[in-house]
């Protein structure tokens, strides 16, 4: 079965660090878990500096898989920021870009 790539950011509550400071806790096991229930697989997940807490990289089947997931995610509580954005290979960029040089975008004229 075919999957695509995502990359999830995502920044914790105040009330979540709070916790996990008091009690650290590693955070890839119930997240390989979750993804892993809905049909995919976590990649790999990184605590960051930054706009972000941190990022997760998953591979899942559809979008709608990735939307339930970033859903599943959200409904917690823990999460005040979490963006899903889907990750393209090489091979289907440079696809993207062969289709785009078969159409021609009408730009604003004078």
């Amino acid at each position: 079965m075919a999957t695509s790539t995502y990359m999830v950011q995502f920044t914790y509550t105040s009330e979540a660090w709070a916790t996990m400071i008091q009690k650290p806790q590693d955070r890839s096991i119930p997240s390989q878990e979750l993804v892993q229930r809905l049909g995919g697989r976590l990649l790999s997940l990184y605590y960051a500096l930054g706009a972000y807490d941190g990022v997760a990289l998953i591979e899942v089947p559809d979008d709608i898989t990735a939307s339930a997931v970033n859903l599943a995610v959200k409904a917690s509580g823990i999460m005040k920021v979490n963006e899903v954005t889907r990750l393209f290979t090489m091979s289907e960029g440079m696809e993207a870009m062969r289709k785009a040089a078969g159409g021609a975008f009408a730009v604003p004229t004078a």
